[in-house]
């Protein structure tokens, strides 16, 4: 009985083991209603504690549905203008994702021996049914509202592939995926260098968005000793818009750290029409009155602010020593395995550039949008640009790092070798015995000539004290 209580009835076991479609249609209602509950919980919170609200609580409602369509991306409308929104606040995005990853990744490893399919789409299906309500509520008149057709475009294919993602995800280590270099001449192959370009390209990935993060915290802090905290005088309105402004604020601050990492590359972002926001020099005109738009640097050159094109370089290190390491023939549990010729070094570290220029690309247009029409229809990084300076950042440190971490992991006594001692090594008189590589020869030369000038050292000390070396 404890276990008949227990147990929801929905999750009672089906032919061959899985679940009745519904189930998994609820799932997918459940999860959206999780993620609306995020969104509408604050909303309706801020909406009580204001004294002076100009609306009832269906404008709040339609406001919070319209916010959880803008965090998938959906484009939705500002005012009786009309004025578009698509700035994605990127947190409320990436919660959505997770969770449709998750219920995706939980739906398909419960389906047991039935159709594999069947779950995820269900599941999707009722994702996209309170997305229908939605888009359907908010499409009235408010501060915000939706554009129906649009929006649930863009929620369903969201949807759609976070939960295919997740799906995949089950059987990911029964897929035998096709390598990515079998297609190129054996010399330019770098053998079972998938995985290994792909940690490296989410290492240079970490790197920047880590480098996007100091940038920001770093100007936060100028703001606040230097600029006499622009940012913090633009929270004096209330308790309930000091809430709400740090409510959006947070839910904006990765699109900010994206912003930063793009200022790091070098293309900078746009705060407008014209504007232009980069180590190089800041061109701003009228932004509006939020606290990460305070934190922008002055107008004029760059001066000092060109210091922060180090830190993509930094960003490339550990990809040229995960793909030199990798090169050299150690992989972790795949070790020993045979070394890479430097084409395919280079050729893999390529790949890992490219793999994180797209990335750059595909980030730094979903951090930007728009705001208002004409001149705020334009905010953030420019795609291209910014895949394209992340992609050669990485390709200028990650193939001549790689090549460099190859040379020494497998020069002598690097991959695990016996090394002899390099006067027996040497030949007659120190020189180097016949068969060894440069770098061995390298080496015993650099040996001999220490030797040399500790002994001349030793009889430049013994003449100055007067005393006469012996031959």
């Amino acid at each position: 009985m404890t276990q008949l209580m227990g147990r929801p009835l929905l999750e009672v076991s089906g032919e061959l083991g899985g679940r009745p479609v519904l189930a998994d249609l609820l799932a997918g209602v459940r999860t959206a209603l999780v993620g609306l509950a995020v969104v509408g919980v604050p909303v309706l919170g801020l909406w009580v504690a204001t004294p002076y609200a100009d609306s009832d609580a269906a404008g709040a409602t339609r406001l919070a549905g319209a916010l959880w369509l803008l965090g998938h991306g959906a484009p939705v409308l500002r005012g009786a203008a009309d004025a578009p929104l698509t700035v994605t606040p990127l947190l409320l995005g990436a919660l959505a994702v997770l969770r449709l990853y998750r219920a995706g990744a939980g739906v398909a490893a419960r389906r047991g021996l039935r159709s594999r399919w069947g779950g995820p789409l269900a599941l999707w299906a009722g994702y996209c049914a309170v997305a229908v309500a939605v888009a359907l509520h908010c499409a009235g008149a408010g501060l915000f509202h939706s554009r129906v057709l649009p929006d649930l475009l863009v929620v369903g294919l969201l949807a759609a592939l976070a939960t295919a993602a997740g799906v995949r995800s089950v059987g990911a280590s029964v897929i035998d995926a096709e390598p990515l270099f079998d297609r190129l001449p054996p010399g330019w192959r770098p053998t079972g260098g998938t995985s290994v370009v792909g940690r490296a390209a989410g290492a240079a990935a970490a790197g920047l968005v880590a480098a996007g993060g100091v940038l920001v915290a770093v100007a936060a802090v100028l703001d606040a000793v230097v600029g006499g905290g622009r940012g913090t005088a633009l929270l004096g309105g209330g308790p309930a818009a000091l809430v709400g402004l740090l409510l959006v604020t947070v839910a904006l601050l990765p699109n900010a750290v994206l912003w930063g990492a793009a200022y790091a590359l070098g293309p900078g972002f746009e705060v407008g029409a014209g504007s232009l926001v980069s180590p190089g020099g800041t061109r701003l005109g009228p932004v509006p009155d939020f606290p990460l738009f305070a934190l922008l640097p002055q107008e004029g050159p760059g001066g000092w602010r060109l210091a922060a094109l180090l830190l993509p370089l930094l960003a490339g290190l550990v990809p040229a020593v995960l793909l030199g390491r990798a090169a050299a023939g150690r992989r972790g549990a795949a070790g020993g395995a045979e070394p890479w010729p430097p084409a395919a070094t280079a050729t893999a570290a390529l790949a890992a550039a490219l793999l994180v220029g797209a990335g750059a690309a595909v980030l730094g247009w979903l951090s930007g949008g728009a705001v208002a029409a004409e001149r705020m229809a334009r905010l953030g990084p420019v795609p291209w640009w910014t895949g394209l300076a992340a992609a050669g950042w990485l390709a200028l440190v990650a193939v001549p790092g790689a090549l460099l971490v190859r040379y020494r992991v497998l020069g002598p006594g690097a991959a695990g070798d016996p090394v002899e001692d390099p006067s027996e090594a040497a030949g007659p008189a120190g020189a180097p015995a016949a068969g060894q590589g440069a770098y061995a020869r390298l080496a015993i030369r650099a040996h001999r000539s220490a030797l040399r000038l500790r002994a001349g050292a030793y009889v430049l000390v013994l003449r100055l004290s007067g005393r006469r070396p012996a031959d």
